[in-house]
C-alpha cells in the first residue's frame, strides 16, 4: 500500500487534508492517537506505530485525535476533529474530559439483565448526538433473557430512525452483523456502563482475547469495570475500534442540540403549547402534558428529559465560568510579565 493507502486505513480522508498547507504536506507527518496515558502517547503513521512523551507543548489529546510531528518526532499541532465525545468530569471538578475524537459510528451498549434502563439509554444518546455521528443500539445478552422484542419494541419507540439490534455478543455471526458500519479506515466507539458486554464484543470482532472480561454481580446484574483504558485497535476488517471503560457516572454539559435530538418528539410537542416559555408542569394549554394524558408520551420520558435539561444547563454554566476565570487569569499572568519587563527596562 502507499503510504495516503496507509493513512486512509487509519481513518484519514479529505476532511483531514484539507487542514494542512502544502509545506505541512512535505515536511510533517500526521499520526493518529491510538492511546493516551499519564506520561505519554501511543500513535500510529504510515510508518508504523510508535510512543511520544506528554510534552507541555500538547494540546489536551484524546484517542482518535490527528496530530501534526516535525521530522524529529517533535509534536507542531493538533488537527481540528470532525467529532469528538467529552463530558464534564466526575465528582465536583469544573472541566472537560475527553472521551474520544473522530469517530464515525457510535455503537451504544445496554444491556438486556436487570440492568436494562431507558433514562441511560437516552442519557447516552444525548451525548452522541452532541457529536453529530452515526448511532446504533446494540441491546447485548440478548441469549439470557426472554423479553427481547418487548425491549426492542421500547428502543424504537424513543427513535423510529434508531438502527437498534439485540445480539449475544459472543456470538460468532457478530461480524457479519455489523459488518454495515465496520468497513476499513472506519472509527468505532463502544459506550455503555460497566457489564454490558463492551470487553466480549471487542474480543469476539477481532477473534482474540484482546481485552480482558469481567463477571457480573448476581444480585442487581450489574458490572464491573473491565476495561481501565481508551485504545484504539483494528479489527480484521479493516475498521477501527474503541473500547471505552464503562462509565458510572456520565455528567452532560454543552449537549443543548444533542437534548433536542435525542427528545426531538418532545420539542415538536412544545412548538405547539400556548406559551413560549412552557415548563410542561401546570401551564394551561401545555401539548406535552395532552400527549401523556393520551398516551402519546409517557411520564418517564419527560421526567429524564426536563432531568437532562437542567442537570445540562447547570453543568454549562459552571464549566463556563471555570474557563472565564482561566481567561481572566492568563490576562493578568501576561500582565505581570509585561509590567516586570517593562521595570527593568526603567
Amino acid at each position: 500500500m502507499t503510504n495516503f493507502q496507509i493513512l486512509a486505513s487509519l481513518g484519514w480522508t479529505p476532511f483531514f487534508q484539507q487542514q494542512l498547507s502544502l509545506e505541512e504536506w512535505s515536511n510533517a507527518c500526521p499520526v493518529r492517537v491510538a492511546s493516551v496515558h499519564r506520561s505519554c502517547i501511543s500513535v500510529q503513521s504510515d510508518t508504523g506505530s510508535f510512543s511520544l512523551p506528554v510534552t507541555p507543548a500538547m494540546d489536551t489529546l484524546a484517542v482518535g485525535d490527528w496530530v501534526l510531528l516535525d521530522s524529529q518526532q517533535r509534536y507542531i499541532r493538533l488537527l481540528e476533529r470532525h467529532s469528538c465525545f467529552r463530558r464534564k468530569a466526575p465528582g465536583t471538578q469544573r472541566e472537560w474530559q475527553l472521551i474520544s475524537a473522530n469517530v464515525d459510528t457510535a455503537f451504544i451498549l445496554c444491556s438486556l439483565n436487570e440492568d436494562f434502563n431507558l433514562n441511560r439509554l437516552e442519557r447516552y444518546l444525548t451525548l452522541v448526538h452532541s457529536s453529530r455521528v452515526q448511532t446504533v443500539i446494540l441491546l447485548t445478552k440478548a441469549d439470557q433473557v426472554d423479553h427481547t422484542e418487548q425491549a426492542l419494541t421500547m428502543v424504537r419507540e424513543l427513535d423510529a430512525s434508531l438502527d437498534v439490534l439485540a445480539l449475544n455478543t459472543q456470538a460468532s455471526d457478530c461480524a457479519e452483523r455489523l459488518s454495515p458500519w465496520l468497513a476499513r479506515g472506519q472509527t468505532i466507539v463502544l459506550l455503555g456502563s460497566s457489564g454490558v458486554g463492551k470487553s466480549t464484543l471487542t474480543n469476539t470482532l477481532m477473534s482474540a482475547h484482546h481485552q480482558q472480561t469481567g463477571s457480573i454481580r448476581e444480585d442487581d446484574g450489574k458490572g464491573r469495570h473491565t476495561t481501565t483504558h481508551r485504545e484504539l485497535v483494528t479489527l480484521p476488517s479493516g475498521a477501527l475500534l474503541l473500547d471505552t471503560p464503562g462509565m458510572r457516572e456520565l455528567q452532560l454539559g454543552g449537549c443543548d442540540t444533542g437534548i433536542s435530538s435525542a427528545f426531538a418528539d418532545i420539542e415538536l410537542l412544545s412548538e405547539q403549547c400556548r406559551f413560549n416559555d412552557c415548563q410542561h408542569d401546570q401551564e394551561p394549554g401545555c401539548a406535552v402534558h395532552r400527549a401523556i394524558e393520551s398516551g402519546e408520551l409517557s411520564q418517564r420520558r419527560l421526567n429524564n428529559y426536563l432531568k437532562l435539561n437542567r442537570e445540562n444547563a447547570f453543568n454549562t454554566s459552571t464549566l463556563a465560568q471555570r474557563r472565564a476565570k482561566e481567561k481572566s487569569f492568563g490576562k493578568l499572568v501576561k500582565q505581570i510579565v509585561k509590567d516586570r519587563e517593562r521595570f527593568k527596562a526603567s
